[in-house]
């Protein structure tokens, strides 16, 4: 089975074991390495998920990024706290476009309202795009008028990071491969590596087959261990991909 904690956790010994070593957003930003990977998260939802991670990546001795939304089912203060503790990145996982209705002025100040929320309780210096493949406006739009660093932001991934050095792969549509016709996420690059499972991804690591840096974006929620619930996301996550599909071709 695919996408459980455990084969996660597999995943995080296949790199450990080819001797990458592990840096937050932020610190990749400030001084990359030059064999590095950088594990972001994105709580869409079930935050609790999200701790897990962090517990193990923790238990192994390395760090990763977690991008919270201001939403009741992403936003958990004593989560978010709880993950900065061990020693993990907390940025902000905006999409004011979306609640602002395509508004701009209004997009923007809510941006800021968040970003200034967050930050009361955990340091915050990387943001990252929220992307709704349901919702007619990207929230990167908000650069169009904009600037996030002029808030004291160093980094967000889509504008700051070259992704012809670094690849990558996400688990968008409980796939590696849902990139093909994911409406958000997804990355100008000049990589073109093809994997379906985590599995794949083991196997080319044990080959050396990866590059040098790399980034993952994981969605936590979409990763279980009880049998019932994994078939549950399973069958959901199915059924979003036919839409996004239709969405796609539509387009």
């Amino acid at each position: 089975m695919d996408f459980t904690v455990k084969k996660y956790k597999e995943l995080l010994e296949a790199l450990l074991e080819q001797k990458y070593s592990f840096q937050t957003f932020d610190d990749y930003l400030k001084d990359p390495n030059d064999r590095v990977v950088m594990l972001r998260h994105d709580v869409d939802d079930l935050p609790s998920h999200s701790l897990r991670f962090a517990k193990i990546q923790h238990n192994l001795g390395i760090q990763g990024v977690y991008y919270f939304r201001a939403v009741p089912q992403s936003w958990n203060e004593k989560i978010i706290k709880k993950i900065a503790s061990l020693g993990h990145e907390v940025g902000y996982h905006y999409e004011t476009m979306d609640t602002a209705d395509g508004n701009l002025v209004k997009a923007w100040d809510q941006f800021k309202q968040h970003l200034e929320a967050l930050r009361k309780l955990v340091p915050v210096s990387t943001i990252c795009m929220h992307g709704s493949p349901r919702s007619k406006f990207d929230n990167k739009e908000l650069w169009m008028k904009y600037g996030y660093k002029a808030l004291d932001l160093i980094g967000e991934p889509y504008y700051d990071i070259d992704f012809d050095k670094v690849l990558y792969l996400t688990d968008t549509g409980r796939r590696w491969d849902g990139h093909k016709v994911s409406v958000r996420d997804k990355v100008k690059s000049k990589y073109d590596h093809s994997f379906h499972s985590t599995d794949d991804i083991i196997s080319a690591l044990n080959r050396s087959g990866l590059p040098d840096q790399i980034m993952f974006n994981f969605h936590p929620q979409r990763w279980h261990n009880n049998n019932w619930h994994w078939a549950e996301e399973y069958v959901i996550q199915n059924a979003k991909n036919m839409v996004k599909r239709i969405f796609f071709v539509s387009r």
